[in-house]
C-alpha cells in the first residue's frame, strides 16, 4: 500500500464557486482516503507534500480530443504506418497529461488497446475513454477521399475504411454492424457523424448525415451495450435529428438556436462545445498546412461558437468541456478555459472540466471530484483559478504537480 499525504491545501472543484483553504487530503494507493480541515494520522512510510496554501484540485477533463490527429490535414493520416501514429499519439497524450488533464475522451481514433497501454503505464498520458472509429455515411465527415476517388463496392458489408478516425457505413442494417463491431472491439462509446464538418473535404457544414434509421439503429446498439452514442452536429436541424433519435450528447454545436437548445434541454442531453480548435485554426490552419477548402468553412463557425454556448446555458443544458485540437495546435488545449469562461464564469468553466464531464463519461464520484472514496486524480496549482481562470492555461506552466491513480507523473517546484 502507497500512501500520500497533502498538507496545507486550499481545494477548489466544480462542486462550489469559492475555494476552501486550510485542508489535509491522504491518498491511499489509486483513491482519496480521507479530507479533512483537522490533521490526518497516517501510516509511518507516508509520503508527506506540503502545498503551503496551493490550490489543490481533482484532474482536469477533456471530453473531446483526438490523440491520433497528429496533423491538419486528416485526409493524410492514411499515409501513416500504425506504428509511427501510435508513437507520436503517444507524445500528445504524455503532453495532455503535463497540462493536467487526467481523463479525456477520444471521439474518433484511438481504440481499447491504446487505453489499456495507459492504464497498464505502457504509455504516460491520461485516462482514454474511447470511441474507436466514428462512424460515418459515404460522403460524410469521416470520408476523406477526393472527389475524383471511385468508390469501391463491398459486398460483405462490413466497409472498413482506411481512415484512421472513422469508417464509412451506409444504411441501418450496416450501421447496426458496424456499431457491434466498435462495441466489440472495446469502445467505451460510440461517436457518430450527423453533419457535415471542417477538416473533412466535400461536406458541406449545412449537411444533415445519416438517416433517423441508421441514427437509430447505431443509438439502440450503444443502449444494448448499457453506453451512449455522441454526435458530431452544429446545424439546428442535424441536432434535432440526432436528439430526436436518442443520442446522449452534442460535439461542437455551434449553430445551435434557442429552440433546438431547448429541445436539448428536454432530452438531457450534453453539449460539449470545442470553440478553441476553431480559434487555433483559423490562427494557424494556413501555415500548417489545413486544407484551403476546410479554412473557407471556418467563419460562421468561428463567431457563432460561443453564442451557442450562451443558448444551451440558458436553456439549462450541461455543458462539458472539449477540445477537439489538431496535430500542432494540441498546445493550445487549455486556453479553450478562457473562451469557457467568458460566458460560464471561471467557476463554471471549472465544473465542465470536472463533475460536468464526469456525469456525461458515466463517472460520478469517481473522477472530477475532491472526495472521499474518489480516484485520486489530482492537480496542483499555483494560485486560485477561481480568481485567474489563466493559471490553468499556459500548457501546464501553474500546474507543478499531477497525480493520476494515486501516482505523481510531474513534480516541480511548487515555487516557479
Amino acid at each position: 500500500m502507497s500512501t500520500v499525504l497533502f498538507h496545507n491545501a486550499t481545494l477548489v472543484d466544480g462542486t462550489v464557486d469559492e475555494a476552501r483553504e486550510g485542508f489535509n487530503l491522504l491518498v491511499e494507493d489509486d483513491r482519496i482516503k480521507e479530507i479533512s480541515d483537522k490533521a490526518i494520522k497516517a501510516p509511518a512510510d507516508t509520503r508527506e507534500i506540503d502545498l503551503n496554501g496551493a490550490t489543490l484540485m481533482p484532474g482536469l477533463t477533456d471530453a473531446h480530443v483526438h490523440v491520433k490527429a497528429t496533423m491538419l490535414n486528416l485526409g493524410r493520416l492514411q499515409e501513416v504506418p500504425s506504428t509511427y501514429l501510435f508513437a507520436s499519439a503517444a507524445q500528445i497524450m504524455r503532453a495532455m497529461l503535463m497540462r493536467g488533464f487526467t481523463t479525456v475522451r477520444d471521439c474518433a481514433g484511438a481504440d481499447r488497446g491504446m487505453a489499456d497501454a495507459v492504464e497498464h503505464d505502457l504509455v504516460v498520458g491520461p485516462k482514454l475513454r474511447v470511441s474507436g472509429l466514428a462512424l460515418s455515411q459515404t460522403g460524410g465527415h469521416c470520408d476523406f477521399r477526393y472527389a475524383t476517388e471511385f468508390s469501391t463496392i463491398i459486398t460483405c458489408a462490413c466497409q472498413v475504411s482506411t481512415s484512421q478516425l472513422g469508417r464509412i457505413a451506409d444504411g441501418a442494417d450496416e450501421c447496426r454492424r458496424a456499431a457491434r463491431d466498435e462495441l466489440r472491439k472495446g469502445a467505451h462509446q460510440l461517436k457518430i457523424m450527423a453533419g457535415g464538418g471542417v477538416a473533412s473535404p466535400s461536406d458541406p457544414i449545412q449537411n444533415t448525415q445519416y438517416s433517423a434509421g441508421e441514427i437509430t439503429a447505431i443509438v439502440e446498439e450503444c443502449k444494448a451495450w448499457h453506453t451512449y452514442a455522441t454526435a458530431h452536429a452544429y446545424t439546428p436541424h442535424a441536432i434535432r435529428r440526432v436528439v430526436e433519435c436518442g443520442v446522449r450528447c452534442i460535439e461542437h454545436g455551434n449553430l445551435v438556436d434557442a429552440e433546438t437548445a431547448a429541445l436539448m434541454a428536454e432530452n438531457d442531453v450534453f453539449h460539449v462545445p470545442t470553440n478553441i480548435t476553431y480559434f487555433a485554426l483559423n490562427k494557424h490552419g494556413k501555415e500548417f498546412g489545413f486544407p484551403d477548402v476546410s479554412l473557407q468553412k471556418l467563419g460562421e463557425i468561428v463567431s457563432a461558437g460561443l453564442r451557442a454556448v450562451e443558448l444551451t446555458r440558458d436553456a439549462g443544458v450541461k455543458i462539458g468541456h472539449g477540445t477537439d485540437l489538431l496535430g500542432p495546435c494540441h498546445k493550445y488545449q487549455s486556453d479553450e478555459f478562457s473562451l469557457k469562461a467568458e460566458v460560464l464564469g471561471n467557476h463554471g468553466a471549472i465544473k465542465s472540466a470536472t463533475i460536468t464531464n464526469a456525469e456525461l463519461f458515466e463517472q460520478e464520484g469517481e473522477i472530477g471530484v475532491l472526495a472521499e472514496g474518489a480516484k485520486a486524480d489530482l492537480i496542483v496549482v499555483r494560485g486560485n483559478p477561481l480568481a485567474d481562470i489563466g493559471l490553468l492555461e499556459n500548457e501546464g506552466q501553474h500546474i507543478p504537480l499531477v497525480m493520476r491513480d494515486g501516482k505523481i507523473f510531474k513534480n516541480e517546484p511548487l515555487v516557479a
